[in-house]
């Protein structure tokens, strides 16, 4: 019990304490600290019974109200009152917009709330978290965050970032993991150090995905693959131990060899690169090159073809004239036979150089008379004999 001073503070000392002063163990009265009650066995006192106490309290406690037993009664409510309405305002709490509340009684969760002001038992008995559901939380492996204020420069951890790839050399490999809540109450109460846990799951998942490939391919085109598979990894292994954890993102920052190979390793780049290049340069001519020759023989075949199409066409053209004839024939043989003279006389000699002598004139000897040459040619030529 506490004891009201006369200064209307509370103070340390019971109703049963020595308040008499003297020295110790009671006093120099040579009282004990029970007062004046009967001594026990032995010389000592006996504290007095339990009502005796309480009775004395009370009587203490009237001592400095004023007013006595009728103004002391309203004030101890009212003291009571105001004490149990403080305690009661501590189970009123506001939930934020990105937060959802898990209230708690006796340590076991009875309800989740959205946010806004909300009411649950008062504390001790009762107990409120708020995990912020919608901020997206960001980790970091292979790089140790520095302090911009105190001037700590962010630095690389090897022991986190190199990994063994599936050809068995060492890459540098930095990335990042965005996450969230998707689940409180798991998030809360399942895992512990959720940061530490989720920073774990994603190195370990991007050490698998590395080892399934060889560096070059991790180097190029494979980091897409990587990113999307780790992804993956990391949201079932969390999963299973029903962590509550949302992973969003997975990014990787830095694809680098070891610092101590890397100057090495990008003059190997560099010749892979170059003879790369060389292939592509070779493998762009080739294509020039049959390309070409596709189409030279596209032509040559055409052109065989559309001979082929012409010289049957013709031989047809060919074998209906003759039958043509032929039908011509039989209704006049010797007018056809003499057309068919003719028309094959002229066809042979317009093909030949003719010369014309007369011999009734000067000695059988006439001037050349080429008759398929231009008219201009024989006059000319016709001029210049004697």
């Amino acid at each position: 019990m506490l004891e009201l001073t006369r200064n209307g503070k509370t103070g340390s000392h019971m109703p049963w304490s020595n308040q008499t002063g003297g020295g110790r163990n009671g006093g120099g009265n040579g009282r004990g600290p029970w007062g004046n009650g009967p001594r026990g066995p032995g010389g000592g006192q006996t504290p007095p019974d339990l009502e005796e106490i309480i009775r004395r309290g009370q009587e203490r406690l009237k001592s400095f109200i004023p007013g006595g037993d009728s103004f002391g009664g309203p004030v101890v409510v009212g003291v009571a009152a105001l004490v149990i309405a403080l305690w009661a305002l501590t189970g009123v709490y506001r939930v934020e917009p990105d937060e959802v509340g898990v209230e708690l009684v006796l340590g076991r969760v009875m309800n989740t709330t959205p946010p806004g002001l909300h009411v649950n038992w008062p504390y001790p008995i009762g107990e409120v978290l708020r995990p912020k559901v919608l901020q997206v939380r960001e980790i970091t492996v292979g790089i140790r965050d520095g302090d911009g204020l105190r001037g700590i420069p962010s630095r690389n951890a090897p022991e986190e970032s190199l990994m063994l790839t599936g050809d068995e050399n060492l890459v540098d490999v930095d990335f990042k993991v965005q996450w969230s809540i998707k689940d409180p109450i798991a998030y809360l109460f399942n895992i512990q150090n959720q940061e530490d846990t989720v920073k774990a799951v994603a190195e370990s998942a991007m050490r698998e995905e590395i080892g399934k490939d060889d560096i070059q391919r991790i180097l190029t085109e494979e980091r897409p693959k990587i990113e999307a598979d780790t992804r993956e990894l990391m949201q079932k292994t969390l999963d299973s131990y029903k962590s509550g954890v949302e992973v969003r993102l997975v990014q990787m920052q830095k694809v680098d060899p070891p610092a101590e190979v890397i100057d090495s390793f990008r003059d190997v780049q560099a010749a892979r690169a170059d003879a790369e290049r060389l292939q592509n340069q070779a493998q762009a001519n080739a294509n020039k090159v049959l390309q070409e020759a596709n189409g030279q023989a596209s032509e040559i075949t055409a052109r065989s073809q559309a001979y082929a199409r012409q010289t049957v066409e013709e031989a047809r053209g060919q074998a209906n004239r003759y039958l043509k004839v032929y039908e011509e024939y039989k209704k006049a043989p010797d007018v056809t036979r003499e057309r068919l003279y003719l028309e094959t006389m002229e066809r042979v000699l317009g093909r030949v150089d003719k010369t014309i002598v007369d011999n009734s004139v000067g000695n059988g000897v006439l001037p050349l008379l080429q008759l398929n040459k231009p008219a201009e040619t024989q006059t000319t030529r016709t001029g210049t004999q004697p």
